[in-house]
């Protein structure tokens, strides 16, 4: 509970700038600076941006990832996982998602305790072919919560639902409900500062609660030269009973139009319940322009 108290305590005092400073600033005033002109993807990273596609545009956020499971995901070794995530600007200031992941099938077993035949013991033995084909699909909204658009501090709802479909290979599945909240501080005209909190579990039953998993993150991202820029993150998740599972991501992207966005990243957890290793690349790119 108290990790619960003091998130919800940072997020507020984190939200009130960004309310103010979005009620006090002319909309017009940052509407033409790099960051916010520039294409911002909800990706290499877990940080998702408070950018929100524009009404009548859509943009897709695409990648593959190459990472070791955390050990009690049960998904075994190195696995590839490629996915999308389909972003369309509606009125009112609210943006659809759909997001699609496809979990490259692999020719190894999991491997399982079994009770040995010879002894009050239980060996891990190979017994089923480990998950892969395509995950179950990922709807969600952002919801503006600052008053101007594109401030350069910025505050923006996301809530998030996992449905039952995807591959049969992919064990207990249930509806995932989720919900984060986003915070942005835009620093001189190029770089930004985000954040996120959210928690996501598994089920509608308050007992669900109880096994949801909490997340926080941290990130920077801005220019290096010319159409060259970075990407740094530092995240952890952790359950309510558990420890915290604290890891990093870094990138490298290139964009050479405004609206189109090409990355190369890399990550890696610090303990036995975070994912190890990993890296990636994507590609995003914005319609019209």
């Amino acid at each position: 509970m108290r990790k619960i108290a003091l998130l919800t305590i940072g997020g507020l005092l984190l939200a009130a700038p960004g309310r103010l400073l979005a009620q006090t600033v002319d909309p017009t005033f940052n509407a033409d600076a790099p960051f916010v002109r520039n294409i911002r993807p909800d990706r290499p990273g877990r940080t998702i941006t408070t950018n929100m596609v524009p009404l009548g545009q859509v943009q897709v956020d695409a990648g593959t990832n190459r990472f070791e499971p955390a050990d009690a995901t049960g998904f075994g070794p190195t696995r590839t996982l490629s996915g999308a995530t389909l972003r369309i600007g509606l009125p009112s200031h609210i943006e659809l998602r759909l997001t699609q992941g496809y979990l490259h099938p692999t020719d190894r077993l999991a491997a399982v305790p079994s009770r040995a035949a010879e002894g009050d013991f239980e060996a891990p033995v190979p017994s089923t072919t480990l998950p892969g084909g395509f995950a179950p699909l990922t709807v969600g909204a952002k919801f503006l919560a600052s008053t101007v658009p594109n401030g350069r501090s910025q505050v923006v709802l996301l809530g998030e639902l996992t449905l039952r479909n995807g591959d049969a290979s992919f064990p207990d599945k249930v509806l995932e409900p989720g919900a984060r909240l986003l915070i942005s501080q835009q620093l001189g005209q190029r770089y930004g500062l985000e954040a996120n909190v959210g928690f996501r579990q598994r089920g509608f039953r308050a007992a669900d609660s109880k096994l949801g998993t909490y997340l926080g993150t941290l990130a920077l991202n801005g220019p290096l030269g010319g159409n060259f820029g970075f990407f740094v993150e530092t995240y952890t998740t952790w359950q309510r009973e558990s420890e915290l599972a604290p890891g990093a991501t870094v990138g490298l992207y290139w964009r050479p139009l405004p609206n189109l966005r090409l990355d190369l990243n890399a990550g890696q957890g610090f303990t036995s319940t975070a994912e190890g290793f990993l890296v990636g690349a994507g590609l995003s790119v914005r319609l019209p322009k």
